[in-house]
């Protein structure tokens, strides 16, 4: 009766020992394949992020703009994160296309640092999901107005997790108010002091692009040029590049910043890894940025 009893054990040891190691040996199988998926991934997104009232449709000028006469043009992603953290995708990343655009919205699009806060953290979300679902080791960045704002919420508080993996390559911030509507960096708004106090978790390796509309010669319309100026406080001597660059002449304006002539000029040359030739523009302001 014992031997018995020690047989019937031994056997269910058995049969578990080879379910274990079958599992195993699957997951093993499966992490080695998603992993050789990923080093050999050629996706290399541009992940872009509208500013306050402004949904995933933001940049479909931009986009058709940048695809104009490209004869490999750039397929477009959105995705609309809701409030209860649920994702909703539309269009779709064409096969062989390798720096797909890919637009993160909300549906809490609205201002104010409590609010930039949440949509990181939906970002976040969406990020993590895009990542898994596409296998991409590196994007480039693009943020309008408070999306700017964003992304460096988001590179702050989530990106260090994923940095060993997914390398961000390139940031382009479009009029992003890092001091909102303060003129003067001696009257720093609670956001750009947190900024300021966790920017040595920026990734060092970063190239950073801040344009400024400029309407006038001290705003843009809505965003004060100080305000825009200001996001040198917190990537300045953080990032291995930091350049200013400032546009003016048709469409300076804020809200039509990302379809400036000047800008789809900018993010054509610095932004893409594929740019398109295109025309010098004449006498354009920009070229005088500056290199911090």
């Amino acid at each position: 009766m014992k031997r018995l009893k020690w047989l019937i054990w031994l056997l269910v040891g058995l049969t578990l020992s080879g379910i274990l190691i079958t599992a195993s040996l699957r997951w093993s199988r499966q992490n080695v394949a998603d992993l050789s998926r990923w080093r050999n991934s050629k996706l290399s997104p541009v992940i872009m992020i509208p500013g306050s009232s402004a949904t995933e449709n933001r940049f479909d000028r931009l986009v058709a703009k940048l695809n104009a006469g490209n004869k490999n043009p750039h397929s477009l992603l959105k995705v609309r994160v809701t409030n209860d953290d649920r994702l909703h995708f539309s269009g779709r990343i064409r096969q062989g296309d390798n720096e797909p655009i890919i637009v993160v919205g909300f549906e809490n699009n609205h201002d104010g640092y409590g609010n930039i806060q949440q949509q990181a953290r939906r970002f976040n979300v969406a990020f993590k999901a895009l990542a898994t679902q596409y296998s991409f080791n590196n994007f480039k960045a693009i943020g309008h107005s408070n999306g700017g704002l964003i992304y460096t919420a988001f590179l702050e508080t989530y990106y260090p997790k994923y940095a060993r993996r997914i390398t961000l390559k390139r940031l382009m911030t479009i009029g992003s108010p890092y001091n909102f509507n303060e003129k003067s960096i001696h009257h720093k708004t609670q956001m750009l002091s947190d900024f300021i106090r966790r920017r040595t978790r920026l990734p060092a390796n970063l190239t950073v692009y801040s344009v400024a509309g400029t309407q006038t010669y001290n705003s843009d319309g809505l965003v004060p040029l100080g305000s825009v100026m200001a996001g040198k406080y917190v990537y300045q001597e953080q990032v291995k590049h930091y350049t200013t660059i400032s546009v003016s002449g048709d469409d300076a304006q804020h809200s039509d910043l990302p379809q400036n002539a000047q800008i789809i000029d900018l993010i054509n040359r610095y932004m893409l890894d594929r740019p398109q030739s295109r025309q010098i523009l004449p006498n354009t302001p920009y070229l005088n940025g500056k290199t911090e």
